[in-house]
């Protein structure tokens, strides 16, 4: 059974460089996931939902404030962590057990010991007697199997998913995210998915964190207090679904605001202009 990671966010911000101006994409996050916890994460695009977990995941180093993995800061990549992304990304050349395979380059196993780990995660996903088939033999939401065993073959402590049944079919979707709740509770580590479906990250998360856009931050955490496996038909789910949704609808709100905030002069040379004291881009 592999460790699972305690993961500690403290102020942290993150911007680029644009034309010579400074974007901030993130604004000042704080965020604790307890050991085996489920963390999902929502918010409308350009919140910076990928741009946490690439910073997390370490392709990305130049940030202000603590990312910190068990107590230590994250500096580049690592086995420890993990990560699934929307595209399967499988090399079409090689078959799916050398597909999983490729998790493990960099892991200190012997050839025995890299081999029973592809055949258990193969198993772990319900993909035997696929072994040697290639990814265009498969279906998308196979592929995805083959992604996220890959990902769990070298034992993370934490396991990174940005939108990994985005583009499924919604039965598929469905389908699979039973499937990652079982490995979930198989696995017993850390998980943090980002993700645009609400339900979704009701249905699979302990506490759903809402993220509020330009620059992203932490505008909310909704705590999922409800016993797995989850009914999606049941009034206390939908009770919580409801609750995560309003705070979207509260964003709206806003941004409509402040577009009815401009106000037009019918006078001559007139033209749309912000109130005083209006600086934020719409």
């Amino acid at each position: 059974m592999p460790h699972a990671g305690t993961l500690q966010i403290g102020q942290l911000s993150k911007q680029y460089v644009v034309n010579d101006e400074t974007l901030p994409v993130l604004d000042h996050i704080t965020l604790t996931v307890n050991p085996g916890e489920f963390v999902s994460i929502v918010g409308s695009s350009g919140c910076g939902k990928s741009t946490l977990l690439r910073l997390i995941v370490g392709l990305e180093a130049d940030y202000q404030g603590e990312l910190l993995l068990d107590g230590q800061r994250i500096v580049g990549t690592s086995l420890d962590r993990g990560i699934v992304f929307q595209e399967h990304r499988l090399f079409p050349w090689l078959n799916v057990e050398q597909n999983i395979a490729l998790g493990l380059l960099n892991a200190r196993f012997s050839e025995a010991e890299k081999a029973q780990s592809v055949r258990e995660h193969i198993a772990l996903v319900g993909l035997e007697g696929f072994e040697t088939a290639y990814p265009h033999q498969l279906s998308g939401g196979m592929s995805q199997r083959v992604a996220i065993a890959r990902a769990l073959v070298s034992r993370p402590e934490v396991l990174l998913l940005d939108e990994p049944f985005g583009a499924l079919d919604a039965l598929t979707r469905a389908h699979l995210q039973q499937e990652l709740h079982r490995i979930w509770q198989a696995e017993g580590i850390t998980m943090i998915l980002v993700t645009h479906d609400v339900e979704e990250a009701v249905y699979l998360g302990d506490q759903v964190v809402v993220m509020a856009p330009r620059p992203g931050r932490v505008r909310r955490i909704v705590p999922v207090d409800l016993a797995h496996p989850r009914d999606r038909a049941s009034l206390a789910f939908a009770r919580i679904k409801e609750d995560v949704l309003a705070e979207f609808a509260g964003e709206a709100a806003a941004a409509t605001a402040a577009r009815h905030a401009f106000r037009h002069d019918d006078g001559p040379g007139s033209g749309w202009q912000l109130p005083s004291g209006l600086r934020f881009a719409l």
